[in-house]
């Protein structure tokens, strides 16, 4: 019973990293500010770690089940 919402959390914490890596990586390669306000490098970096911490979370939660 307890693997649903840990497969649920996985999943989701995959798809959305992997969503904002895409994105970010889309708006980097166009040069497009990837946040409205921040410079460049800087917003593209944080977008990069959240994505990357979001699909490690993912991944844990994945092999917790």
């Amino acid at each position: 019973m307890e693997s649903g919402p840990a497969v649920f959390a996985g999943m989701t914490f995959v798809l959305f990293g992997t969503g904002l890596l895409t994105w970010t990586a889309a708006c980097v390669r166009h040069g497009r500010p990837v946040a409205y306000g921040v410079g460049p490098v800087a917003s593209a970096a944080i977008a990069g770690a959240f994505a990357v911490a979001a699909l490690a979370a993912g991944t844990w939660c994945l092999t917790q089940v």
